[in-house]
């Protein structure tokens, strides 16, 4: 399994620095701090996780499919609108980096189990829990 992981982490990085690029040929001119709201906008859907664990899981990884962003991105470019072009580059780039930095895909049990492993605390417990050499 961490074989598949580290392949889905190279995809990550690939797909966010594809975002990126495209990001800067779309022709938007955003200031740096809205080209930062924008890529950091789908983590507001941790926000739902106030609504239970199952909740928070299904709308923080919707909003963290690669399909959402390619959505916009190709939406941009068939109605000709640069800053639909952007904002699907930059949600495409954010998803890519989260996976890239090992940050998957939510599972029912927590906001802290992936799709590519445990995270923050949870990991912390697992790695406790390992035998010591």
């Amino acid at each position: 399994m961490a074989e598949a992981v580290q392949w889905q982490r190279a995809e990550g990085a690939l797909v966010a620095a594809a975002g990126g690029a495209i990001y800067a040929f779309s022709g938007a001119d955003y200031p740096w701090w809205g080209v930062a709201g924008l890529f950091l906008m789908p983590d507001l859907s941790f926000l739902a996780y106030g609504a239970g664990a199952r909740v928070g899981a299904a709308v923080y990884n919707l909003m963290h499919l690669y399909g959402l962003g390619t959505s916009l991105l190709a939406m941009g470019f068939i109605l000709g609108t640069p800053s639909l072009i952007a904002i699907g580059a930059l949600w495409l780039a954010h998803s890519g980096a989260d996976r890239a930095f090992g940050y998957g895909l939510k599972t029912g049990k927590g906001f802290h189990h992936t799709h590519l492993g445990a995270i923050g605390p949870a990991r912390r417990n697992m790695d406790s829990d390992l035998p010591k050499p």
